[in-house]
């Protein structure tokens, strides 16, 4: 899952990773928790990128009330068949950006541990992510918004069993594009190789979400990471060859 996440980089080297118009200026964030604004890049009515800030948290533009539950992450896996997240998917796709995001490894004894999870060349990176347009009865309009998950690479396999969907730059074009088939957009909603991200692990005061300064991302000791067993790849049963 991803439930919190950093935007460090300076807002200039935003723009010209993600090709969006205008100059929005959004100050370092160490600590982005659900249901606060967030800054999302979508292709705008003109057709061009905009940046826009909505609140990390899907309401489906049919619910009749705000969810009880954030609902902040959405899984790849099922995304084109809740209805929660089957029209946003085929219709409002955009990119959050993002330099790393958390995650936490339970420990023996129940305690938890978390990590700051970013690339290894310590690049911005956009996290897959859908939107949608609620308009409760009192006739006001909220944007808001999830991250799309999927299965945890072999890294993060001994954090979390899941990861946020990291697209690569190639794949900006495709994933915001409105006419993409749902088969191509369901391709790309992988995991990260294994080698482009690390883990470190860092204090327990970034469970506090009122916490939010550089010093949440400095290294803290903690247990060492178990190494993960790697996939088994499929074989020839050799009772089956046996038998022809």
């Amino acid at each position: 899952m991803c439930g919190r996440f950093t935007i460090t980089s300076p807002p200039e080297a935003m723009r010209h990773l993600f090709g969006y118009e205008g100059q929005p200026n959004f100050p370092p964030r160490y600590n982005i928790a659900p249901t606060q604004p967030v800054p999302i890049i979508r292709v705008g009515a003109n057709g061009a990128r905009e940046f826009v800030l909505v609140r990390w948290g899907l309401v489906p533009s049919w619910s009749k009330e705000m969810p009880t539950t954030p609902l902040f992450n959405a899984r790849a896996d099922t995304i084109n068949d809740k209805p929660s997240f089957r029209g946003a998917f085929r219709h409002h796709r955009a990119l959050m950006p993002a330099d790393g995001f958390y995650e936490w490894r339970v420990l023996s004894g129940g305690a938890k541990q978390p990590y700051f999870i970013r690339r290894r060349d310590r690049t911005p990176f956009a996290m897959a992510a859908i939107w949608d347009n609620w308009m409760p009865a009192n006739g006001s309009e909220l944007e808001s918004c999830a991250v799309v998950t999927t299965e945890a690479n072999e890294t993060l396999t001994p954090i979390h069993h899941r990861m946020p969907v990291i697209l690569d730059p190639k794949d900006y074009v495709v994933w915001l594009d409105p006419t993409t088939p749902l088969k191509e957009l369901e391709a790309l909603l992988v995991a990260t190789p294994d080698d482009a991200m690390e883990a470190i692990p860092v204090s327990p005061d970034v469970n506090r979400v009122a916490n939010d300064n550089p010093a949440l991302l400095d290294p803290y000791l903690a247990p060492p990471l178990p190494v993960a067993a790697k996939k088994k790849e499929k074989t020839t049963d050799d009772r089956q060859q046996d038998l022809f």
